[in-house]
């Protein structure tokens, strides 16, 4: 069974999570007949054990792990020998309907409002598929649905503008987290950011997909915001996440800049460590600081 064919099989949450586990057996150099845990797995992406499940079992059909009845899924091949894998769920990173969506908006194709009629016709798609995606936009906040009928199309970062304004809106509210009195480290969670952190500076910056350097980072903004104990900042930083993804996903991402910014993190989660708060709210504020005047005013991403 090929790659493409098989991932087909998958919903959009089963392929993310495939995707996650691949990330995680090639940064942290897996070798053939290690036990992937489904609990284990859940926690660490985020998730319950039922994607988890279906995830493992694509990944066998490709031949990457194994499964025995008894004792749950195995690493087959090692970590290495992922990479073909690891690239082709970069070239399919989202739902194809929510990326199309997503395209036609930001290129202006797409009116302030339109009906799901005109949606379904535009993408030839069923109602029920346009409907599971127009939900998932709904909750990520770019999109509401009108009284009676139709949809409504939010703010998005369709511009320079709009996207140097998450910036400023990020350099005010993560900063706050880490000095927010219910800040609470996890520690587990902090020596698995310092580990993926460190293997994207010792040379993952080279050998990670876009799509993994992307989620890393990810990972890192929102593992802090969780430890600030605010859900106010959590949802938000998600959510700029969330609109991030719709630009950078599209992006030939540079190399060497990644190498920069994890180095960065590390320095912020060390600061986190020694239990130096404000030192690591000043390197954080900085950090998106410098990653907004690289993206925004050098050769960014829009």
């Amino acid at each position: 069974m090929s790659i493409a064919s098989s991932a087909s099989e998958l919903t959009s949450l089963q392929s993310r999570v495939a995707r996650e586990i691949v990330a995680l057996v090639r940064r942290e150099g897996r070798r053939a007949g290690e036990h992937l845990p489904e609990v284990q797995l859940a926690d660490q992406i985020g998730t319950s054990r039922s994607p988890v499940q279906a995830a493992l079992r694509h990944l066998s059909r490709l031949g990457l792990v194994q499964q025995d009845v008894n004792r749950g899924f195995f690493i087959v091949k090692d970590a290495k020998d992922w990479a073909p894998v690891a690239a082709n769920f970069s070239s399919q990173p989202d739902d194809p309907l929510y990326l199309a969506i997503a395209e036609e908006r930001q290129a202006g194709r797409l009116p302030d409002e339109v009906s799901e009629a005109e949606l379904m016709r535009r993408f030839n798609v069923a109602r029920s598929t346009l409907r599971k995606v127009l939900s998932r936009i709904s909750e990520e906040g770019w999109i509401e649905q009108c009284v009676g009928h139709g949809w409504a199309f939010q703010n998005m970062m369709e511009s320079p503008e709009a996207y140097e304004e998450s910036y400023f809106f990020r350099q005010a509210l993560e900063p706050s987290g880490i000095l927010s009195p219910s800040f609470n480290v996890i520690r587990s969670e902090l020596e698995q950011l310092q580990r993926e952190q460190q293997h994207i500076v010792e040379g993952g910056f080279r050998s990670m997909t876009p799509i993994e350097l992307f989620e890393a980072n990810s990972r890192f903004h929102e593992t802090l915001a969780g430890w600030s104990g605010n859900r106010f900042i959590v949802q938000s930083v998600k959510r700029v996440n969330q609109l991030r993804r719709l630009i950078e996903y599209q992006q030939a991402s540079k190399r060497a800049p990644r190498q920069t910014q994890a180095q960065e993190h590390l320095e912020i989660l060390n600061a986190i460590a020694k239990l130096d708060h404000a030192q690591a709210a000043y390197l954080l504020r900085s950090h998106l600081d410098g990653a907004r005047r690289a993206k925004v005013h050098g050769k960014g991403v829009l």
